[in-house]
């Protein structure tokens, strides 16, 4: 209705201007917004106070002019000029009512959009580091950018998904010591495990197949492991743990030789990297890409990155590495690219990536980040001008973290330690519709609260369950017209619509028309909270209607027509809920 209204205005003022009513130079964007009070309309418009001083004329004498240039329309009851300009428009009944048959013509397209027009967004989402299982901050996360993804799909855009498998650096380094070190421990050797080495079950069982398979090759004495390493730092704070560590890595590294040490990363790496896509896959999230960070290295893109910084004169070296002067481009304080050891640093990686990402030509790219790296956002950006694209092309989504509630107690998590939720234990616990609808029931940038037992009840309180349900029960009311041999009509009941003039049926109608202007908006913002609130809404209305009217019902024009909406309200339900990721059950 709002893309048709739009129409209406800009054929309005094509003629004002050919009759030279208006300039011809004007910059016409007509916005169209649902009024708060039906007694000022269905829908508003405030293009005449837009257009009011390019024009050189008062509001409201534009508003009058436009609407009276206005073309006929079945659909427009009258209009109104309202305020100091605002273009009021009343919509007929039969035009929300034609809209059942415009939902079910078109199924399962319903609502989607072409303001996309085929642009090509790159999301990359979770990226998740692979020194461990998924785990609930990770899901978040995940059901965000999908939803974000797909969002952006029925907009219209041309969407590559994809992963960023963090294969290379320190904490993979760290990832595959630790493995090693409970190795060597199943193998009777007594070493004192690093208190920044990671642990976890899932760690213990890498290590468990390692030692079956290659133990003898992988083995060392205790004295050869500790031999001259720093201290690690103790429950006083004396010693340094980053020191150790480093130390264990280098000597994992000369222990074992390149051929065996590689044998643990890869191991390490391949084993979690591949539970983290079965992980994702079994939670409905699917990309296009994973995206390797050694591929980087290999391909020579790090390098490029740095020689392409260095010969635009925004690096210098200092004390032996060199520094990129971000400050030029609005950062807190330069960054290290290139260490005194001459390693590559984090930073580089991630200036390489994100030169790749600009050269695969998309239009825009979509990051989405943990809110603990909000910090990283002005480098990044930084260092896409400085490379020579533009930062705007650039969106970082930040993702807050989410605390799980039981029995109304948070429940404590620590990653490094091992001691947290993971995606599929939450999965195993809540279902996957019901994670993916409160994953996504908040903006993205607000803390979430998890309550468990909520997501589990088979109550109202609980909107996964209120949502389905007003599913589940459209399909029961077939269920029970069939029990009793009578049968749709569908072509009957888009004959009759007319005929729904009770009130809880305009207002299920109004409802089901805000479906395709709530799926731009959602696109548009990355919000697809909006989504969890039309559904939740459009239940509600069901459920309402449902509660004060009969379906099956003696008078076959009446049903029809009746069933003919319901229908409508049960394809529009199961659109929103697939664009969340969620399944629309038959049966509850």
């Amino acid at each position: 209705m709002k893309e048709h209204l739009s129409t209406l205005i800009i054929e309005a003022i094509n003629t004002l201007q050919k009759q030279g009513e208006l300039p011809n130079d004007l910059n016409i964007d007509v916005h169209i917004e649902r009024t708060r009070d039906s007694s000022h309309g269905d829908f508003a418009c405030n293009i005449a106070m837009m257009l009011a001083r390019a024009a050189g004329n008062k509001p409201r004498d534009i508003a009058t002019a436009i609407v009276s240039a206005l073309p006929a329309s079945a659909k427009i009851k009258k209009t109104a000029i309202a305020g100091p300009g605002f273009i009021n428009f009343f919509i007929n009944d039969n035009a929300f009512q034609q809209l059942a048959t415009d939902i079910l013509d078109a199924g399962e397209a319903y609502g989607r959009s072409t303001i996309g027009n085929g642009r090509r967004v790159q999301v990359e989402f979770v990226s998740a580091n692979p020194t461990g299982p998924l785990h609930v901050g990770h899901g978040r996360g995940a059901a965000y950018g999908a939803a974000v993804a797909d969002l952006l799909v029925a907009a219209g855009y041309s969407v590559h998904r994809e992963y960023y498998v963090n294969d290379a650096g320190r904490q993979m380094d760290i990832l595959a010591t630790s493995t090693w070190l409970r190795c060597l421990e199943q193998q009777g050797v007594a070493i004192t495990f690093p208190g920044n080495g990671y642990q976890g079950q899932y760690i213990l069982d890498i290590a468990d197949k390692l030692v079956r398979e290659h133990g003898s090759a992988l083995m060392a004495s205790a004295e050869q492991v500790m031999d001259g390493l720093p201290a690690d730092e103790d429950a006083q704070g004396n010693g340094d743990k980053e020191a150790h560590i480093d130390a264990l890595i280098a000597r994992a590294k000369q222990l074992l030789g390149d051929d065996n040490y590689l044998l643990v990363f890869d191991r390490a790496l391949n084993t979690i990297i591949g539970d983290i896509r079965e992980d994702l896959a079994e939670f409905g999230v699917a990309y296009e890409e994973w995206f390797s960070e050694r591929s980087l290295v290999n391909s020579g893109a790090v390098e490029r990155a740095v020689q392409r910084l260095k010969d635009g004169q925004h690096l210098y070296e200092k004390n032996g590495a060199w520094w990129f002067r971000s400050t030029d481009f609005g950062d807190e304080k330069d960054r290290v690219v290139i260490r005194d050891n001459g390693q590559a640093t984090y930073f580089a990686s991630d200036i390489a990536y994100h030169m790749d990402k600009m050269e695969r030509g998309f239009d825009h790219v979509i990051d989405i980040w943990g809110a603990d790296h909000h910090g990283y956002v002005p480098r990044i950006k930084a260092a896409l001008a400085a490379l020579g694209d533009d930062p705007k092309r650039l969106n970082v989504l930040l993702v807050q973290f989410a605390n799980l509630f039981r029995g109304g107690e948070k429940v404590q998590m620590s990653t490094r330690s091992g001691q947290f939720v993971t995606l599929r234990e939450l999965r195993d616990e809540v279902g996957n519709d019901a994670a993916r609808f409160f994953y996504v029931s908040r903006k993205c940038e607000q803390h979430m609260d998890f309550d468990l037992d909520l997501a589990k009840s088979q109550s109202n309180d609980n909107p996964v369950y209120y949502i389905q349900y007003a599913h589940a029960r459209i399909c029961s009311v077939m269920r029970q017209l069939d029990e009793k041999d009578l049968a749709w009509d569908a072509a009957n009941g888009c004959q009759h619509l007319g005929r729904l003039d009770e009130e809880h049926e305009k207002i299920l109608l109004t409802t089901l028309s805000r479906y395709p202007e709530t799926i731009e908006s959602a696109a548009e913002k990355y919000e697809p909270h909006q989504i969890a609130f039309y559904l939740r809404d459009l239940a509600a209305d069901f459920h309402t209607y449902y509660n004060a009217h009969q379906f099956i019902i003696e008078d076959a024009d009446l049903r029809n027509a009746r069933l003919t909406l319901i229908q409508a309200a049960r394809q529009v339900l199961n659109n929103g809920l697939k664009l969340l990721g969620m399944s629309a059950p038959e049966r509850m």
